[in-house]
């Protein structure tokens, strides 16, 4: 058991680092479920840097997209003497073995931003239904009337429903008024840019073009999305995204895409750390990490979790991931003229 590793360790210091009350000592595993997505660096970063903060150990590995490699990255991290896992989970549905190691071993797991559906691991992540009410907030209000596409996230991901059922509690009214219709909608495998692209372009295509906005569940998929429309000359209708991707900013800046709901990985991933650390302290005692709420899923699994707020970032407010020092003026308003503040 992991607890009768801690207390042998603790009592042959001459052996090895002993594990402190501040977090010396301690190593902390993360287990990506890829590195596809520009995000996901940010999110690294800010997590070493965190547990650096503490005097921790950051070790990792990527599952490159397979599942079936995330379980037996987690059983090599576990191997390799991790106090706590962070887990960015390639598919919910099948992380669930993952969960069972650590937990045999007594070590405390943290669901980094996509839901793992067992209350014994920690879940950490933004709002996304609030993100997803946001994103349709935003093209909602660019085009109030006309033919709506849905491009959704990976069905492998909770979080696209998520997003999906925030989507709909904002355009359900219009769609009952008759003012909007949604003609199509799609899941994206992996979250792939170039999946959301090929959906696009068939969904434009089945209908004769007769497209006026897009919700996207996230900045790559909108860039898949923007690339099918620039091919077809239409750029320019309403696209959301979310994560705050600096290619997508720039498409804000450009008005190729109407808003990226933007969630600061800096501070989810330092709070990941902090996280991390603090069950590693208290034996996995959740109730111990500040700022936590019970939570319980649209399965009725009773959880742990902490959520950050998301904000959307539109043409009218492009300054505040600048003055946020995410994006500098320079790549945010590249190719830009007379566009919108700061690249005015």
């Amino acid at each position: 058991m992991k607890k009768l590793f801690m207390a042998a360790a603790l009592s042959a210091t001459s052996l090895g680092t002993t594990v402190s009350a501040d977090g010396h000592g301690m190593t902390v595993g993360v287990s990506w479920s890829n590195f596809q997505e520009e995000r996901w660096k940010t999110d690294e970063a800010a997590i070493k840097s965190s547990l650096d903060a503490a005097g921790a150990k950051y070790i990792s590995a990527d599952a490159q997209s397979s599942s079936a490699k995330q379980l037996s990255d987690v059983e090599s991290l576990i191997a390799q003497g991790v106090d706590a896992l962070i887990i960015l989970a390639q598919d919910s549905a099948a992380i669930g073995p993952a969960v069972d190691a650590a937990a045999a071993e007594g070590i405390p797991v943290v669901g980094y931003d996509r839901l793992i559906e067992d209350g014994r691991a920690f879940y950490l992540t933004f709002d996304n239904i609030e993100v997803g009410r946001m994103q349709a907030r935003a093209v909602l209000e660019a085009q109030p009337e006309g033919n709506y596409v849905m491009i959704k996230g990976s069905p492998t991901d909770p979080n696209a429903d998520f997003l999906r059922g925030g989507q709909q509690e904002v355009l359900q009214e219009a769609i009952d008024a008759g003012k909007i219709t949604i003609v199509d909608e799609a899941y994206t495998d992996g979250w792939l840019p170039a999946n959301a692209q090929r959906n696009m372009e068939q969904i434009l295509t089945a209908n004769d073009n007769n497209v006026d906005a897009v919700v996207a569940s996230n900045d790559g998929t909108a860039g898949g999305v923007v690339a099918a429309l620039t091919a077809q000359g239409m750029e320019g209708i309403p696209v959301s995204g979310q994560d705050g991707d600096h290619a997508a900013l720039n498409r804000v800046a450009k008005g190729t895409q109407t808003v990226s709901v933007w969630k600061d990985a800096r501070e989810l991933g330092k709070a990941a750390g902090e996280i991390a650390v603090q069950l590693a302290k208290s034996d996995g005692d959740m109730k111990a990490v500040g700022d936590a709420v019970e939570w319980e899923t649209p399965g009725g699994t009773k959880m742990v979790a902490r959520f950050l707020a998301p904000v959307p970032i539109t043409k009218d407010n492009l300054t505040t991931v600048v003055d946020a020092g995410w994006i500098t003026q320079e790549a945010l308003c590249q190719g830009v003229s007379g566009g919108p503040a700061p690249c005015s």
